[in-house]
């Protein structure tokens, strides 16, 4: 099990079983903090107590040590693992990880109360998955770790199949297989000796964070906000620079990024090392954004132009790199610049979380303009506007509206724009909730597509239907820090860098960072329509706006174009009809139509496609993967 996580920890290894118990740990080691023997894994508590597999940093395990005090015991070394050992032991386990700054996952055993203990951080940046298995009760960093040990059989979860479709991510705390379980970020998880356990358990809420920092809402000025966020960024920023290891960061010359590069280099005597790709398409290209203000904060800058045909060898490894299928495309380009980055350092900082903090994603924006356009339309008159809008077929509403494009604001504009009134024609009748519902779904009704399942409700439904004095900006951003953030961005940076052991840090997701946002007013975060208002004006300070002060992009790669060309046969033998129908879990037609019409440019389906073509390249990796024998497992709990 731990040599499926080898790259996760290519420095060290170690093992750990309590025969007595049936319990076991193991452990593969990055080596961040503390290269000695005195940081390796799993790790005993000074007293005996504790036994602990730990993945990830304590940002603050300094001052940890300082608040132990003469009660404190002696010290073997300087690794932020002791440290928590001690905290716990001084503590507990809960009141321990309330004091604790960082990204972490990690299991301990109690032998005093016999009983194992998972927890994972706050925001989700480390993953934990868990699950019964026969006899077995099995955890571990990654579900290839599960599947190493002999009692792994579970099957598809075709419920969770539903689920990935509409967001291009299975989101937790389901797994694509059934009776595994992605532990909730910010909850810890208690074992009994025979693998019995209830429901995870909160020590930290979003809800809760949101509920005590508007109940004491910033009132000071704007410059005084903008002095308050360099305070606080910055200082988040200082912790994570803390490695016995060669440090970097990701540079896209965004404001997210831009702005973390800018602060690190503020506090650092050396060049930051800096990273970025490129790409032949012009269209999708940053890096001469990012040059410019690497060359501005006088950064250690380097970058990579990829070719396509470079990109498209990265493919292949993206179903081996996620256990589970995943469709965000730019998990390619994620890769490639970890990748990139690995050859030079071992922990790189990125702009992560700017967005669902500060109110960046086009998306809010459009929401808004949308509900508010549409709230004004009685419900009958909006449900004939959209039975109008399915009348005529989106290439008619394309060569329509390309006609009028000039007539249509900027921010507006699209290609194939009739794709996107038939979307908006799915929820044009509904709530305020549906239309983000809408915006953010893939496949509108994807119980129709997979095979015997019907869609279950979705966290993110749950989160929408709890009563909320948000403005409606807010409980997007609120939804996204919840969802789309753990399940899809935190995923798509973690795996992508682990692949070639590289550690991420997300400086923004600090949860001191996340309580000076939420107590700011809404329009310190969103003015005019602009995103990320208060973060823009902080990066001003540092780079002219001259270099970022345009519309935001996303990290991607041109599938659509990719898949009428290069990528066609490749595709064509994943959606091969034959196929679909053999292997039984995705309905034939309704895709192959897709392809077809994708094929000769009447639509682009770039993104329903890709969704079913990652599943389906996921789950030939799967097919082909050598599974040890079914052989009756020697220890109940492994990880």
């Amino acid at each position: 099990m731990t040599g499926a996580l080898a790259h996760r920890g290519p420095d060290d290894s170690g093992h750990w079983t309590d025969r007595d118990s049936g319990v076991g740990l193991g452990h593969r080691r990055l080596s961040i903090l503390d290269l000695s023997p005195a940081g390796h894994q799993p790790m005993r508590s000074v007293g005996g107590r504790y036994e602990i597999v730990f993945n990830g940093e304590i940002y603050n395990h300094l001052d940890l040590r300082a608040s132990l005090g003469a009660g404190a015991p002696p010290w073997r070394g300087h690794s932020d693992t002791e440290t928590l050992l001690a905290a716990i032991e001084a503590w507990g386990i809960e009141a321990a990880l309330k004091r604790c700054v960082g990204m972490f996952a990690f299991a301990i055993w109690d032998r005093q109360r016999r009983r194992l203990t998972l927890a994972r951080d706050r925001t989700g940046e480390k993953p934990l998955y868990y699950g019964r298995q026969g006899k077995a009760f099995l955890f571990g960093s990654e579900i290839k770790a599960l599947q190493a040990h002999p009692a792994f059989q579970a099957g598809i979860d075709r419920e969770s199949l539903t689920l990935y479709l509409r967001f291009c991510y299975v989101p937790d705390p389901r797994s694509i297989f059934t009776g595994i379980h992605k532990l909730t970020p910010g909850t810890l998880l208690e074992v009994d000796e025979h693998g019995q356990h209830g429901e995870p358990v909160h020590y930290w809420s979003a809800e809760e964070l949101i509920s005590t920092s508007r109940s004491t809402m910033f009132s000071g000025t704007d410059a005084e906000a903008i002095d308050a966020l360099e305070r606080v960024l910055g200082d988040a920023v200082a912790a994570q620079m803390v490695a016995d290891v060669p440090l970097g960061a990701f540079l896209s010359g965004g404001v997210d990024s831009s702005l973390i590069v800018a602060l690190m280099q503020k506090r650092s005597s050396r060049p930051i090392r800096t990273f970025t790709i490129g790409f032949a398409e012009g269209a999708y290209d940053e890096s001469p954004h990012a040059k410019a203000v690497a060359k501005h904060l006088g950064t250690d800058h380097t970058e990579l132009i990829v070719t396509p045909e470079q990109t498209m060898q990265a493919i292949p490894r993206m179903p081996l790199i996620y256990d589970e299928p995943f469709g965000d495309s730019s998990q390619i380009p994620t890769f490639l610049v970890s990748e990139l980055a690995r050859q030079h350092v071992t922990v790189s900082l990125s702009g992560d979380a700017g967005d669902e903090l500060f109110g960046g994603y086009n998306r809010y924006a459009f929401a808004r303009y949308l509900w508010d356009s549409l709230s004004r339309v009685p419900g009958p008159l909006r449900s004939l506007i959209a039975r109008g809008i399915r009348g005529r077929s989106p290439a008619a509403w394309t060569r329509t509206l390309d006609r009028v494009k000039p007539l249509i604001p900027k921010r507006w504009r699209a290609a194939q724009m009739g794709d996107k009134l038939h979307k908006l024609a799915d929820f044009i009748g509904g709530t305020a909730e549906e239309v983000y519902h809408g915006l953010v779904s893939h496949w509108p009704r994807p119980g129709e597509i997979v095979v015997g399942a019907e869609e279950p409700l979705s966290r993110l439904q749950h989160l929408m239907a709890q009563p909320s004095d948000l403005v409606f900006e807010e409980k997007m951003m609120y939804w996204d820090l919840l969802t789309y953030l753990p399940s899809d961005i935190l995923v798509k940076v973690d795996r992508a860098a682990m692949a070639v052991s590289l550690e991420t840090r997300v400086p923004m997701l600090d949860h001191r960072v996340m309580e000076f946002a939420w107590t700011l007013p809404f329009h310190m975060r969103v003015r005019n329509g602009e995103g990320k208002w208060l973060m823009k004006q902080l990066l001003s300070r540092h780079v002219p706006r001259s270099l970022t002060d345009r519309p935001k992009t996303g990290f991607g790669i041109p599938i659509d174009v990719w898949l009428r060309g290069p990528l066609r046969d490749w595709a064509e033998s994943l959606l091969d009809e034959t196929r679909l129908r053999r292997e039984g879990f995705l309905h034939a037609a309704p895709i192959r139509e897709k392809w077809r019409e994708h094929l000769n440019g009447s639509r682009n389906w770039a993104y329903y496609l890709w969704d079913v073509l990652m599943f389906q390249a996921w789950w030939e990796a799967q097919s082909t993967r050598q599974v040890a024998p079914a052989e009756e497992a020697g220890m109940r709990h492994v990880v």
